[in-house]
């Protein structure tokens, strides 16, 4: 069944969602304060979300006073009073309602879309790194991802990946595959938006079937220490115990260790005529170390993830869902590896213009190999 996402469901839903709480929580107070944020709503995730977006203010705001050319930021002294300064107000969080409502709207946003589709968020996020800084962006920035964390955190620090971006996002959707019957349930995520404004997952996914949606059980929360302020920044010391947040999913297994390992450089040959060689493929495939990597059982369609289903969509079927669905619904009534590559070849491959050795065309072979030989 072809998933759409409607968009403008969850534009409207988020703006509704920052309404109410908005609305709640500034009917008897003026401002909020950055510990208020922390403790806010009942979705750890969607808190977490409006921090980091203030910590990304607080980073544009001292890359703007180190853009000064009148002054020396390197000298050491400068360094530690212009941390001290930036440290102690980020501790100093005063944010009135106006200025609330668009960043807890956005965050709303975000936490559905990671919900629900934490492959296509976190290579988004990877996007988002300075050049040559993926993991040390990553390191940075982990504190803030509470839903779906193994789908990346395992990249942190993993030697062999090196500056490369594109490894980096075939690890994610790799590390997903593997991981993925361990992660959260889309609709216990979700139902921590519940208390506030329920959220409709068939209105927004599209024809998607649901699961029937599960309460989870509020827990105390307890504030940071707020000691040394000069020493540390808010955003340092906001990372807290997500078992010490208010109605916070509890976490499944630690599953990083069934990481990813980088593949080699796509190097298998095409037949003379430009088709894809299914025995090139195998030795190709069979080279990559998924560590823990799993057969795809069942339907192939059943497998995609949202982004891999509008990735093959776009750049591999023209756009044509349906065209995609029916191709899956063939290769899945092929008995070998083979046979399917064989159907690829006579009724993909030339037709269509695929590229045998770009990333959409790899990634949807790779599924294809697990459907018939891990």
């Amino acid at each position: 069944m072809t998933t759409q996402i409607n968009s403008n469901y969850l534009e409207k839903y988020a703006e509704d969602y920052a309404a109410i709480v908005c609305a709640q929580y500034f009917s008897s107070r003026q401002y909020m304060t950055g510990q208020d944020i922390v403790k806010l709503t009942n979705s750890t995730q969607v808190n977490f979300f409006i921090i980091k977006r203030l910590f990304e203010l607080w980073k544009e705001e001292l890359s703007k006073l180190k853009s000064s050319p009148y002054f020396d930021y390197r000298d050491i002294t400068v360094h530690e009073a212009l941390t001290e300064f930036m440290n102690v107000l980020s501790r100093r969080i005063k944010i009135e309602k106006e200025q609330l409502q668009p960043l807890l709207t956005t965050a709303v946003e975000q936490a559905v879309q990671l919900a629900t589709d934490p492959v296509a968020f976190y290579q988004n996020e990877i996007t988002k790194a300075p050049s040559g800084q993926i993991n040390e962006f990553l390191k940075e920035n982990r504190k803030y991802y509470k839903w779906h964390h193994q789908v990346v955190s395992f990249l942190i620090d993993k030697a062999g990946f090196g500056h490369d971006e594109n490894a980096y996002l075939r690890a994610v959707s790799a590390n997903y595959h593997t991981i993925s019957e361990s992660l959260e349930s889309v609709n216990l995520l979700l139902a921590t938006l519940g208390d506030v404004k329920p959220f409709d997952l068939d209105a927004y996914l599209v024809q998607e079937s649901v699961e029937p949606t599960l309460i989870p059980e509020p827990s105390s929360n307890t504030e940071p220490n707020r000691e040394e302020e000069s020493k540390s920044s808010f955003f340092d010391q906001v990372e807290t115990d997500e078992s010490q947040s208010k109605n916070v999913v509890n976490e499944p297994v630690n599953v990083e260790e069934r990481s990813y390992v980088q593949p080699t450089q796509n190097n298998y040959r095409s037949s003379p005529a430009g088709n894809l060689d299914p025995y090139n493929l195998k030795a190709k495939f069979e080279t990559l170390s998924y560590k823990g990597m799993k057969g795809i059982r069942g339907e192939l369609a059943d497998s995609l993830a949202i982004n891999q289903r509008f990735m093959f969509t776009k750049e591999l079927f023209d756009g044509n869902a349906d065209l995609l669905r029916h191709a899956l619904k063939s290769i899945d009534k092929c008995k070998s590896f083979d046979e399917a590559i064989g159907l690829v070849n006579s009724r993909y491959v030339g037709e269509l213009g695929w590229k045998t050795d770009n990333e959409p065309v790899q990634e949807f072979l790779l599924l294809v190999y697990r459907k018939f030989e891990v």
